[in-house]
């Protein structure tokens, strides 16, 4: 299993025993999270966009670039919190299901 740590804006993977693996992202992380299989990681950033990267660092894709608070994976979809404290509940392709 893998966890993730936001060190100073620069997002750390880390092994279970605290073992380092990488840092990814650009160094601009606000909040992360990391799914239940440990391959997919959100990150949002201090200007509001979220983005979906691998566990190997690549970028899949942008969630979103509104403004938002964080981005918590929710099963297989994920939850996000504007600066307006809405909950939007949007699939991994960053598509809108409904706001909560």
């Amino acid at each position: 299993m893998i966890t993730v740590k936001n060190n100073n804006g620069e997002i750390e993977l880390n092994q279970d025993n605290g073992n380092f693996i990488r840092t990814i992202g650009n160094g601009n992380a606000f909040h992360v999270d990391i799914n239940q299989e440990g391959s997919l990681i959100l990150i949002t950033t201090f200007n509001g966009k979220v983005e979906l990267r691998t566990e190997g660092g690549s970028l899949i894709r942008t969630i979103g670039d509104k403004n938002y608070l964080m981005a918590k994976f929710r099963e297989n979809n994920v939850l996000v919190t504007t600066c307006n404290h809405i909950i939007e509940l949007r699939n991994e392709n960053g598509e809108l299901i409904r706001i909560i």
